[in-house]
């Protein structure tokens, strides 16, 4: 298997607003490069997108072990919880991701958002 090649194809399914295509491409190319982060986490927002948020929750925190400076990682790990309605450990994520990189007004909005569904709302 030619795994750049797949992964290309994959990113074209990604773009191209088939996620769960894109997410069927890249499990065997997960599984043969483990150690590739690019490439899972294009995997869990292929998951994320098509709403199969346990798979993406599971990626995002091989992602988030791997690499605990990943803002994006936790960011998306955050919204992945939030839309599991697990607002507390949504929170932890979005924080972190929050002050990595204040500048983002996706982080902090949906930072405020999860905080206002848990009661800390400013």
């Amino acid at each position: 298997m030619d795994l750049l090649a797949e992964y290309r194809r994959a990113t074209m399914f990604f773009e191209a607003g088939d996620p769960t295509g894109a997410a069927r491409l890249l499990e065997p190319i997960v599984e043969a490069e483990p150690g590739n982060s690019s490439v899972r986490q294009l995997l869990a927002r292929a998951y994320f997108q098509s709403a199969q948020l346990s798979r993406a929750e599971e990626q995002l925190r091989e992602l988030v072990e791997r690499d605990p400076s990943d803002h994006y990682a936790h960011h998306v790990l955050g919204r992945t919880l939030e839309r599991l309605n697990r607002h507390a450990d949504a929170l932890r994520h979005l924080r972190i991701a929050a002050a990595m990189h204040s500048t983002n007004d996706d982080y902090t909005t949906a930072l405020r958002r999860v905080e206002t569904r848990v009661g800390l709302g400013r």
